[in-house]
């Protein structure tokens, strides 16, 4: 989820009660990239997501903990494991940074889309059972046991039909939203790539996370009493 669209002006105009924490651990005003797992980061979702929350919840402020690991397998974000193409601890530095964060602040939701590297067999078959597990690791590490978990489709383009992998992974994104409380899928249908068959391009990462608040609202409103 980290974005790889092409960065353009609004991607970097700022919003005063939208923030990110940013590689240094401190709070900045959000402006893409978010990202800094690759020097590929561009566009993403998240901004857009933050800016339809924060015009639906005036007087508060917004802040985004950028930890998305571009092409990480589920099976890294384990404590301790490490991921050798950008050298880092995906689940280790994602918990140092949310500690961080949340001296300042009250954990909302998490934003969850990944599936590619996975999406292959026997990783494909395995899935569902570490996305569960990862998905409670979240919210025991985090003390939140009711944190929204909202999960986005993964990309799937005509010109790039899935195979019967990646058709198992989507139904395990699905399915969460039946077998885990507080949990939401958001659809990717009708959104383009980049040219690269894989990434969105920036206009698709912004309407993602106009949908990605659609559905964390729509969560958030069934959660009062």
């Amino acid at each position: 989820m980290a974005g790889r669209g092409v960065v353009d002006a609004q991607d970097k105009t700022p919003n005063p009660r939208v923030l990110m924490l940013n590689k240094s651990g401190e709070w900045a005003s959000a402006v893409d990239p978010l990202h800094f797992d690759k020097p590929a980061a561009g566009t993403g979702l998240g901004k857009t997501f933050a800016l339809r929350i924060a015009d639906a919840n005036p007087g508060i402020t917004i802040g985004l903990i950028p930890c998305a690991v571009g092409g990480s397998p589920i099976d890294s974000w384990k404590p301790g494991e490490f991921y050798a193409p950008t050298k880092s601890h995906p689940w280790d530095d994602t918990s140092k940074r949310s500690t961080i964060a949340l001296k300042s602040g009250v954990l909302k939701g998490i934003l969850w889309h990944q599936g590619e590297s996975d999406s292959k067999e026997p990783l494909a078959s395995a899935y569902e059972e570490k996305l569960h597990r990862l998905v409670k690791r979240f919210r025991k590490e985090l003390e939140a046991p009711e944190v929204p978990f909202i999960v986005g489709q993964m990309g799937q383009f005509t010109d790039m039909p899935w195979d019967a992998a990646h058709k198992k992974v989507d139904q395990a994104h699905q399915d969460i939203v039946k077998k885990i409380p507080f949990t939401a899928y958001v659809s990717a249908e009708g959104l383009r790539h980049k040219g690269d068959k894989v990434h969105f391009d920036a206009a698709s990462y912004r309407e993602f996370g106009k949908r990605y608040a659609t559905v964390y609202l729509k969560l958030m409103e069934s959660k009062k009493p």
